[in-house]
């Protein structure tokens, strides 16, 4: 059986790409492929748990490093669990997040090691790569205006706006380094618009 299709999206807090999994995880499943939904961290019972250790507000004294390795974990534990197999039974994998987010959120933004936040995403994927990954652009002043209506941040929410903008800045940083893999979407349009520049660019990759 062939390998199926791995595709994953990232972007700020606020942007606009856990709906557009969504709608493309829904358009994949019309044009008759079998289709996983995912999100990071997160997707299993144990990646769910160091997910709220991540995210809750009360954990502020979590320093860098540790920060890196829970995220690597939970992938780790996804990866194992569920996506590996999946794309050995050639399905397609949504991810609402990967470690492109580790490279923004702990490398750019956080300030780590580039080097060392490479190798720890080498080590917890074990060779599973994304195919597709769409990168949603915003400004951050609007992304934050869209998570108003939210109740409460979560923790790396919390840590403002600008570290979000350092963010933005390096997931741009990764679409210009990775041009065939990693697509720029011009996340400030309607959710139509922007559900139908995805859906173009990946019909693209499917009709290959």
């Amino acid at each position: 059986m062939a390998k199926g299709l791995f595709i994953t999206v990232e972007g700020i807090d606020g942007c606009g790409k856990s709906t557009q999994a969504r709608l493309l995880a829904e358009a994949l499943e019309a044009a008759g492929l079998e289709v996983l939904l995912l999100r990071e961290p997160g997707g299993v019972k144990i990646s769910e748990k160091i997910r709220g250790l991540l995210l809750d507000p009360g954990n502020d004294e979590m320093g860098d490093v540790c920060e890196l390795l829970l995220y690597e974990a939970a992938r780790a534990q996804l990866v194992h669990q569920v996506i590996a197999p999946a794309l050995a039974a050639g399905k397609t994998v949504v991810c609402d997040r990967f470690y492109d987010s580790t490279t923004a959120y702990q490398a750019y933004a956080s300030g780590l090691d580039p080097q060392m936040v490479a190798a720890a995403n080498e080590i917890a994927v074990d060779g599973v790569h994304p195919d597709l990954t769409f990168v949603f652009d915003i400004d951050p002043n609007m992304a934050a205006a869209r998570r108003a209506d939210r109740l409460g941040e979560d923790r790396m929410e919390a840590k403002g706006l600008s570290y979000q903008a350092k963010v933005a800045e390096g997931f741009r940083m990764i679409a210009k380094t990775a041009p065939v893999r990693v697509r720029l979407i011009d996340s400030g349009r309607s959710i139509e618009e922007i559900s139908a520049d995805v859906w173009e660019q990946a019909h693209k990759v499917l009709s290959r």
